[in-house]
């Protein structure tokens, strides 16, 4: 028999509050995102005069926790949904339940409430700036989270005992439909050479998935009287922060020399392949990657799809990529290195993961924890489950 669909549950520390999430990564569409749904179990004797509440926040961190001396705050809430599920708001408009829903609602019993949130689409992706080697506490970038908690109302001061929370994503997948593959050329005049130096530079495709060489066609026609000694190609990943200081980064993720020889009046025509991975990009503080989830590991950042005429100043933090391809051009000869210049041209590509296939199971539902275990059966501390929003067991 089938496994059925998972579960991720999370309770809060005092055990009277539970979380129930069909997934954690939420997809944009672009033209819309997933609804994030799931369900709240709270323990009737405990809630007495209280309230349930869930709330949806996405925040963008900006600074480093030990560096707040001054009172500063380094996180900004840049949304925040909130419903109040017990008891129930009478104005609010009842939603279809989904079958996860329908199914916990059936397993749990009447003190489960379900819930839903509907995103707006002009908000960042989870990224995650990658902290330097010697850098200490989270990680700068934009996360989002789900939190439950009971309180007698929405201004109270939320404890750590009746609350959780859990850390979701929003991520996009590579388009299906895909455009030209990108194309650039340049045509370079040198002086003392009557006739000109023509580089065209193609890829293969437009998107290309996260781990797989990017296939770059390199076609060179030399009328001149210099020899092309050397090409290098190399991607870029451009970050650009624009939420505060309309920061721009670029930073070298992939870059390989291939020794050649063009010589003058000759043409040349080859195929390369460059692979950008984080593995080889670890120690660069500020990279961008795709938010993670504790304990898992990530990727560099995929490339941020807009629709057309999105006010980019909401979305905080944008990333594309380029391909550069740089030839080395000498006269040749014992001072020809002296004298060398360069022909580059650089083409857009995006980086993505492709859209995981859906599954759909109508078997019995799965619940996986996420309280964690340390060795010796201690669990982890509040405060670690509050920064954090847990794991999978």
């Amino acid at each position: 028999m089938a496994d059925g669909p998972k579960v991720y549950k999370k309770t809060s520390p005092n055990g009277k509050l539970s979380i129930y999430l069909g997934k954690r990564d939420f997809v944009d569409h672009v033209e819309s995102v997933e609804p994030v749904d799931g369900v709240v179990l709270i323990d009737p004797e405990y809630l007495k005069d209280r309230k349930v509440y869930v709330t949806l926040t996405c925040a963008f961190r900006y600074g480093r926790d030990d560096l707040d001396v001054i009172g500063l705050t380094f996180r900004k809430d840049l949304y925040v949904l909130t419903t109040q599920l017990c008891p129930p708001v009478s104005d609010q408009t009842p939603k279809t339940l989904t079958s996860l829903q329908d199914k916990l609602m059936k397993k749990l019993g009447d003190h489960a409430y379900p819930f839903t949130f509907e995103m707006a689409t002009n908000l960042p992706c989870s990224i995650t700036l990658q902290p330097g080697p010697e850098d200490v506490g989270k990680s700068c970038g934009v996360d989002f989270e789900v939190k439950g908690f009971c309180a007698k109302n929405l201004e109270e001061k939320i404890h750590k005992r009746n609350s959780v929370r859990l850390v979701i994503r929003k991520v996009q997948f590579a388009p299906a439909l895909s455009g030209p593959a990108p194309k650039s050329q340049i045509t370079r005049q040198f002086m003392m050479s009557d006739k000109p130096l023509h580089l065209e530079a193609s890829l293969d495709k437009e998107v290309y998935y996260h781990g797989d060489p990017i296939g770059v066609n390199v076609d060179i026609n030399n009328t001149t009287n210099k020899i092309v000694k050397k090409i290098k190609i190399s991607v870029e990943q451009i970050t650009d922060v624009v939420l505060f200081s309309l920061d721009k980064y670029t930073k070298m993720v992939c870059s390989e020399e291939f020794i050649e020889n063009v010589a003058a009046n000759s043409t040349f025509s080859k195929t390369y392949a460059v692979t950008p991975v984080l593995s080889k990009n670890r120690e660069k503080r500020g990279l961008a990657l795709d938010g993670k989830l504790k304990h898992e590991d990530t990727n560099l950042a995929s490339t941020t799809i807009l629709r057309p005429g999105m006010d980019k100043e909401v979305l905080g933090i944008l990333v594309s990529y380029r391909v550069k391809v740089n030839l080395v051009v000498s006269r040749g000869g014992i001072l020809g290195d002296l004298t060398s210049s360069d022909v580059s041209v650089e083409m857009p590509v995006i980086l993505m993961h492709p859209k995981p296939e859906e599954t759909i199971s109508s078997e019995e539902v799965m619940v996986e924890e996420f309280a964690r275990q340390k060795l010796g059966g201690e669990e982890d501390s509040e405060e670690e489950e509050e920064e954090e929003g847990g794991g999978k067991s």
